[in-house]
């Protein structure tokens, strides 16, 4: 079972997100704030693994409170939700630790979808933020020099979201084959994780979009 919080400032907003969510049997909502120091308190007390969290709440500031999750609540993924669509906004809250982005004009399915995707430890992105992932990749704004060619076609699929089995069946090789990259490129660049390959992506080459509020 995936143990959800809600964060939304409108009482109305988490009803409607917590009845789309209760649809999905795999899915629990064990608990709801109305901002980001609720949200804070309510982990305290309760065990949750994904927190769906509306982009303009009041307390902390998104960026603050992604920091502060990272740091107090590291095994709880934030799955950031918005009215604005993907583009520098998405960017800055992923680089800034947020296991998602989700436009509020998507469908129920894709929320569900975004939360049992972030819940499997992967990076959610929208098909629009993916390629631009991917462009970036192809100009060779990220991707250092000490990494091979292969490497670099994993590290760009990697960050675009897809998971090992899926790279191998793209590139034609084995999904053990496929580990051994992705240790090799995270030895390479001294991170960790997927996500902190995405951050490393996100935060070297993505052209700005402008118009966004501020976090």
């Amino acid at each position: 079972m995936i143990r959800v919080v809600i964060a939304d400032d409108h009482a109305l907003v988490r009803a409607g997100l917590r009845q789309l969510v209760a649809e999905e049997s795999s899915i629990s909502v064990v608990g709801e704030a109305e901002d980001g120091d609720g949200l804070l308190a309510l982990l305290r007390t309760e065990s949750a693994d994904v927190a769906v969290i509306d982009i303009g709440m009041p307390g902390p500031g998104l960026l603050g409170l992604l920091e502060r999750l990272r740091t107090e609540h590291p095994t709880v993924r934030p799955l950031v939700l918005s009215v604005y669509p993907e583009g520098q906004l998405a960017v800055r809250a992923l680089a800034a630790g947020a296991a998602g982005y989700v436009s509020k004009t998507r469908s129920a399915a894709d929320l569900i979808f975004a939360i049992q995707k972030v819940h499997s430890g992967e990076i959610f992105l929208s098909r629009r933020l993916a390629e631009q992932l991917v462009d970036a990749l192809a100009r060779g704004d990220t991707a250092p020099k000490e990494l091979s060619a292969r490497e670099r076609e994993v590290l760009d699929l990697l960050a675009a979201g897809r998971s090992n089995k899926e790279i191998a069946a793209q590139v034609g090789v084995s999904t053990k084959t496929i580990s051994t990259y992705r240790r090799r490129i995270l030895d390479k660049l001294h991170l960790r994780s997927n996500a902190d390959l995405v951050r490393y992506v996100l935060e070297r080459g993505l052209p700005p979009v402008g118009g966004v509020p501020a976090l």
